[in-house]
């Protein structure tokens, strides 16, 4: 089998992959439980090269991400309850739908993206959903019918906390400025304090979670992304330490050898540079 630019190829490819007695023995035993933590991290893997500008990497890594798609739709196909096609006819529909200013007729793409409008999209997507369904037989509630229930559980954390607070924001649930969240920050170090001295570890762990909470509300307030910041802070840690080890491996020593006071004073020496 040649490759190819046309995606008929690729699940042409997942269909063999696939395919019992003369397919690949770990494609065949495979589940959407057990994919869709490869989907989580290919979809790192493009934010990552995304953040490294390498294109050429971001082409390999979105080809993996796009088996990721081809590799649930052939699973899907497989219980008869959807293929790639219908994937992509979603996809196109959704698209069309939540942008009437731009496809609708004259009259839609004259007025513009009117205020108010993507929560009214939204909220006919959902009210769709729910009759979909009562039609298939399943809890017209599946998913969550709350105002908050469509942000995705599995963003990541930090992600998700900034998610949950933007749509919150959108009614009015909200500080009205930055400087009060840093008073609720504080509140919080001090029920984390106090939970630390009683040692009682689940309480430790639900206010370190609040704490966690206000200082993204802090930065979503500081127009921060505390994903990126973090990343930022990550990145910065690793390069600093990284140079206290080059330092310590020119004088023929390693990591293991030095002092946690050495390692300090070549810490604060690579800040400094």
């Amino acid at each position: 089998m040649k490759p190819s630019k046309d995606i008929s190829r690729l699940i042409e490819i997942m269909a063999a992959l696939r395919t019992p007695v003369t397919g690949c023995p770990w494609d065949v035993e495979q589940t959407f439980e057990t994919i869709a933590p490869y989907t989580l991290e290919e979809a790192y893997e493009v934010a990552d090269a995304i953040a490294r500008r390498d294109l050429a990497d971001l082409r390999e890594e979105l080809g993996d991400l796009l088996l990721q798609v081809v590799y649930h739709a052939r699973m899907a196909e497989e219980q008869g309850a959807f293929e790639f096609g219908d994937v992509v006819e979603a996809i196109t529909q959704k698209m069309i739908r939540r942008h009437p200013h731009v496809f609708g007729d004259e009259k839609a793409r004259s007025a513009g993206m009117a205020k108010g409008m993507w929560d009214r999209i939204k909220a006919e997507e959902k009210a769709e959903r729910r009759s979909r369904h009562v039609a298939l037989g399943l809890d017209p509630e599946l998913g969550g019918s709350g105002y908050l229930d469509d942000v995705p559980v599995a963003l990541p954390s930090l992600t998700r906390a900034l998610k949950l607070q933007e749509k919150a924001a959108r009614v009015g649930f909200d500080w009205q400025e930055a400087a009060p969240i840093l008073d609720k920050i504080e509140e919080e170090i001090g029920e984390l304090r106090a939970e630390m001295a009683a040692g009682d570890h689940a309480a430790i762990k639900d206010e370190f979670g609040d704490l966690l909470f206000a200082v993204v509300n802090l930065g979503r307030h500081l127009k921060v992304d505390s994903e990126a910041a973090l990343a930022g802070t990550n990145e910065k840690f690793r390069s600093r330490f990284h140079s206290v080890e080059r330092t310590l491996t020119a004088a023929g020593r390693n990591l293991d050898d030095a002092s946690l006071e050495e390692m300090e004073a070549l810490w604060q020496d690579a800040k400094r540079k």
